[in-house]
């Protein structure tokens, strides 16, 4: 019975984090929602820098141009709302964590939540002007490059996930360390793979062009050093992995 009824305290705990973590993304996508269309604006301003005069972006279908803004504006709501969902998964496994795996999870929340912004904005700012430049030059004499705006919302989420989870390489090498689960010097002397990989999941993360390819598969190898270093500064102040400490 004391099973059963713990049980239905966990559940009933879980509905109230996942209810406060809809109500957020709610509460954001209704306060977004008037501005959808201003929304879009600014996501296609990359690509409308780079288009021909007289040119414009098209919709292909009688729907598009009312349910693209409003997707783009639900995919804002859910990014605003990291922080208060991330927040209510820390408050419902908290309970159950050692005190260390508290001082550890929180940061990495944190962290990660962080590196996933900054994913996001280097793909906006960076990797979008690069490629839709490189796209507008290299369009054949004769072809009039019109994009479908649903096409094109696609296209950039997709890129803003795959950048967003990427950036996340330094959280992922760093608990592999911290957990034990490999040491700095077998992360050290995999470098040459790493840099494989990188680029082989560049070319799947991505929409099939070198620009962007090229624009996640570096940052990919730079953040994984990044993970190393913290994973040394880590060793290095702490006495009992001060031996393992590859120089």
């Amino acid at each position: 019975m004391s099973l059963n009824r713990a049980l239905v305290q966990h559940l009933v705990e879980l509905r109230k984090r996942l209810l406060l973590a809809l109500a957020s993304v709610i509460f954001c996508f209704v306060s977004l929602v008037y501005f959808a269309n201003h929304i879009y604006q600014l996501l296609a301003s990359p690509l409308m820098r780079y288009l021909p005069a007289g040119t414009s972006m098209i919709a292909t279908d009688v729907a598009t141009p009312f349910f693209t803004p409003i997707k783009l504006t639900l995919f804002c709501a859910v990014a605003l709302s990291v922080p208060m969902i991330l927040y209510q998964l820390w408050q419902f496994i908290a309970p159950g964590l050692k005190r260390q795996e508290r001082n550890l999870f929180a940061p990495m929340l944190l962290s990660g939540s962080l590196l996933f912004y900054l994913g996001i904005s280097f793909a906006y700012m960076v990797v979008l002007p690069a490629a839709f430049s490189f796209f507008t030059a290299t369009t054949p004499q004769g072809v009039t490059m019109a994009t479908d705006i649903s096409s094109y919302l696609d296209f950039v989420l997709a890129l803003f996930m795959a950048f967003g989870l990427a950036f996340e390489i330094p959280i992922l090498v760093f608990l592999l360390c911290k957990l034990g689960l490999c040491e700095v010097s077998e992360l050290t002397k995999a470098r040459p793979h790493v840099v494989v990989a990188s680029f082989v999941l560049g070319m799947l993360l991505t929409p099939p062009d070198i620009i962007s390819q090229t624009l996640l598969a570096i940052p990919m190898c730079l953040l994984f050093e990044l993970g190393i270093l913290a994973s040394r500064c880590w060793i290095s102040t702490t006495p009992e992995h001060t031996a393992k400490l590859s120089i």
